[in-house]
């Protein structure tokens, strides 16, 4: 599992940046270029490539790294490279970062969402064609306004508009994403099974218990939608999530579905229009991984140099 990202580029602008005085949350993004995600991207399926080594690669946010692992994928090569993808890079943008005051620092996170529609649809477009494997949420919460270990932890009579670069990476969004991707319709239905189950469940070794509805075999675990056009458009709030965060990236924005249950080892654990969760702690179980059924070296035996 590789975060692609080249750390000497980013340490270096991020110097350059701080010798300007440039401390808003906006700079992280600057700091952290497309062609410095690009360059490791290509530089890990190159090494890769010559130990023959399958790799997972993740939170993938531009078009040339998308496209480098596209090629790598293809037949003429057939790596074992593997991608992930986020709603963030789907749905937000470098915009986002640019905001009054602090207000930026709720989008910061790394690689930070990139400049605007051509990017989401190249994004899209891997989704689409089998260049990513994995659409999760990089889910990493830090309260905004918790001034200890939160984002405004960064926050000073100093540096009244904080330090983009000490401001805690990540955002909330285990709780959007599926409702995001799903009523954006960008995806197939199959699709967007594959990239948020099957895929994932056969990438980390959990197929078929999870990721599949086998009888005897898979756990029955079941999200369970409105009917399209039922629920009707809402406006997301905060205060309607669980994810016992003070925001979301995606407040104010319109949805147009919303999970109606969910349903976790044939128990229905949340009811939109029932109680809301409705599961009790405890349930959870520890799963065993077995060896993943999809990333596999290309050659069997040893590794081995070529006479």
């Amino acid at each position: 599992m590789i975060h692609a990202e080249n750390g000497g580029v980013v340490a270096w602008l991020t110097r350059q940046l701080e010798q300007r005085a440039r401390f808003a949350p906006k700079y992280h993004a600057a700091a952290h270029p497309p062609a410095a995600e690009s360059e490791a991207t290509f530089r890990a399926i190159a090494l890769a490539e010559i130990v023959d080594a399958p790799i997972l690669i993740v939170h993938v946010s531009s078009p040339l790294a998308a496209r480098h692992i596209r090629e790598a994928r293809q037949r003429e090569r057939a790596l074992p490279v593997f991608a992930e993808t986020c709603p963030q890079y789907l749905f937000l943008t470098r915009a986002d970062l640019d905001q009054p005051g602090f207000e930026g620092a709720k989008c910061v996170c790394a690689p930070p969402p990139r400049e605007g529609a051509a990017d989401h649809e190249a994004i899209w477009e891997g989704l689409r064609d089998g260049t990513f494997a994995v659409l999760s949420s990089d889910h990493c919460p830090f309260s905004f306004d918790d001034r200890v270990s939160g984002k405004k932890s960064v926050v000073s009579e100093e540096f009244p508009v904080g330090r983009f670069k000490a401001i805690p990476n990540g955002i909330p969004g285990v709780e959007t994403r599926l409702a995001l991707v799903l009523g954006a319709g960008r995806l197939d239905l199959r699709r967007f099974v594959q990239v948020t189950a099957a895929d994932p469940a056969r990438l980390y070794g959990l197929w078929p218990r999870k990721g599949a509805l086998e009888p005897r075999v898979s756990d029955a675990d079941l999200t369970i939608w409105y009917p399209e056009g039922a629920m009707g458009q809402f406006v997301l709030r905060n205060e309607m999530l669980h994810h016992d965060v003070d925001y979301t990236p995606y407040e104010g924005r319109e949805f147009a579905n919303w999970p109606r249950y969910t349903v976790l080892r044939g128990k229905v654990v949340w009811d939109r229009d029932g109680g809301g969760v409705i599961g009790g702690k405890g349930y959870g179980q520890f799963l065993r991984r077995d060896a993943s059924s999809l990333a596999r070296s290309r050659f069997a035996g040893e590794w081995d140099v070529e006479a």
